[in-house]
């Protein structure tokens, strides 16, 4: 009999025992975040010993002899003070010096969450899924691809709030069209306090921009908390090629004074601003993540710091960025391999998609970039949730959806379970040969945990799928994110500090300008 046919047989031969089974299904929702992922299944490295040491080699000469423009007159003051050899605006960094730097990142730390029960551990085998942000347009619950509002953000970090994968709120999911550019970043920061109690990522759009957010922060956690409790995430991109630019080197500088970690992203398009070959891209890469993690030593010695990058392929037929493709993966395999070797964290993108729409191309594009990062074992799995479209939109379906995937690729990362290998074994001379196990007191205990069933795919027969309307995997995202919306509950927070906040926002929006976009800098 084939392997359709044997499913089938199962399927009704079982029916009894699985209605019986299904009607034990708890009835009401449970919203309780998952732990943070802590792997326990082998990395793939793609590289040997002599590989790593190689490429370790090809970045340091890049540092010592190509140099790293820092834009920014303030690091390079800091830089010669450093030891440095600063020509112009162009740092030549001692590989000596570097290994020096980055030796003291912590290896881990823990995120404190203002919900203490949403804590999580971030570095070696313990990682983290985060949503998408910075789309200037989202697709609706009515999945109409438009502007989004500041209404619409908060959905989003409802959202995050109640789906259980996801470990933050991260920051502008989607930008809020309706304040001002100068002036969002406030609302965008309460927002992610406000909607939600998990962690959530701090605005890097301008130093006083971080600046605010870490005065935010203190009102939320309280000035000392924040000296030894990382609390937010910043991420500064570096201009690739061999370019970090003074608003991000600010930004950064404020997160790293208040002991805050940030994520140092080179912002790869492969074969556009890095060489067209995969290991020499993640030399040039290597190089730029290094010069900015030891620049955050620089600013404060032992503040944590995660090696960042945003990964992408260009086509050389449309110079359009490119996402799911074999050269990402193995470039994600050899960055945690490189990450690894200098023992810091390391962050990646999890979900990219370049359709158009949430289609199969999407659905293949996202699972394979997920699958290679689980294994290349990522630590910040940032995009994890609504990027398509290369990011220019999310997806209100396929944030959700991708939130089902999160979850399935945080059971497949915890490894198998062999806490009850010996009573599930002991089924098998119960059951004996013909048999099925859908009635036996072991599969009636543990039906619910033993292997994931993901809510929003369908696996009924035809007949059934007919019957319940023929809704495809789009409809039934948008109609579970309206149930989730319809069920959402705002977590408490301090009315002192609540007060506080909005005061703070109040008063920063008088001082601020809202010219939009001649205040970036502001």
């Amino acid at each position: 009999m084939s392997e359709a046919g044997k499913a089938n047989k199962a399927r009704s031969g079982g029916r009894s025992g699985g209605r019986a089974a299904r009607r034990t299904l708890r009835t009401t929702r449970d919203f309780r975040m998952l732990p943070g992922l802590t792997r326990n299944i082998p990395y793939c490295e793609v590289m040997d010993e002599a590989h790593v040491e190689r490429l370790d080699n090809a970045s340091m000469n890049i540092l010592e002899n190509v140099g790293v423009h820092f834009r920014d007159p303030i690091a390079l003051e800091d830089w010669k003070t450093a030891g440095a050899k600063v020509v112009g605006e162009r740092v030549f960094l001692d590989r000596g010096l570097v290994r020096e730097l980055i030796r003291t990142i912590p290896a881990e730390f823990t995120y404190h969450a203002r919900n203490p029960a949403n804590n999580v551990r971030l570095g070696g085998p313990h990682s983290i899924f985060v949503p998408m942000t910075g789309a200037p347009f989202l697709r609706d619950l009515d999945n109409v691809r438009r502007n989004p509002m500041l209404e619409d953000l908060a959905t989003f970090h409802k959202l995050a709030h109640m789906l259980p994968a996801l470990h933050s709120t991260a920051h502008h999911i989607v930008e809020p069209y309706d304040h001002p550019i100068s002036q969002r970043h406030l609302r965008i920061t309460y927002s992610s306090m406000m909607h939600s109690d998990k962690m959530f990522m701090g605005m890097t759009t301008s130093p006083k921009n971080a600046e605010d957010v870490m005065e935010m922060c203190a009102i939320l956690f309280g000035e000392d908390y924040l000296e030894d409790h990382p609390v937010t995430t910043g991420n500064c991109n570096g201009n690739s090629p061999l370019v970090w630019d003074e608003t991000m080197l600010g930004a950064m500088r404020a997160f790293c004074r208040r002991n805050q970690p940030v994520l140092c992203s080179p912002f790869v398009l492969g074969g556009a601003n890095t060489p067209a070959s995969v290991p020499a891209a993640v030399a040039q890469l290597n190089a730029e993540a290094l010069s900015a993690l030891a620049y955050t030593q620089v600013i404060r010695k032992g503040c944590p710091a995660i090696y960042g990058h945003y990964l992408s392929t260009v086509s050389m037929r449309s110079g359009a960025p490119m996402a799911g493709t074999p050269e990402i993966g193995l470039m994600n395999f050899m960055i945690g391999q490189m990450a690894r070797h200098y023992g810091v964290p390391w962050r990646t993108s999890g979900s990219l998609g370049g359709a158009k729409t949430f289609d199969a191309q999407a659905g293949y594009e996202s699972a394979s970039t997920l699958s290679a990062v689980i294994h290349a074992g990522a630590n910040y799995i940032w995009h994890a949730a609504g990027w398509n479209e290369a990011g220019m939109h999310c997806s209100i379906a396929k944030f959700v959806v991708d939130a089902v995937q999160c979850a399935m690729a945080h059971r497949l990362g915890e490894g198998p379970k062999w806490d009850d290998f010996d009573q599930a074994l002991s089924a098998v001379p119960d059951v004996g040969p013909g048999g099925h196990y859908l009635g036996h007191p072991h599969t009636q205990e543990n039906f619910q945990s033993a292997f994931f069933m993901p809510e929003l795919f369908d696996n009924n027969s035809i007949e059934q799928w007919v019957a319940d309307g023929e809704k495809e995997i789009t409809e039934r995202a948008l109609n579970h994110a309206r149930n989730l919306l319809s069920e959402y509950q705002q977590p408490m927070l301090d009315v002192a500090r609540d007060e506080a906040l909005r005061d703070y926002i109040a008063r920063r929006e008088r001082e601020i300008p809202a010219a939009s976009e001649l205040n970036q800098s502001y």
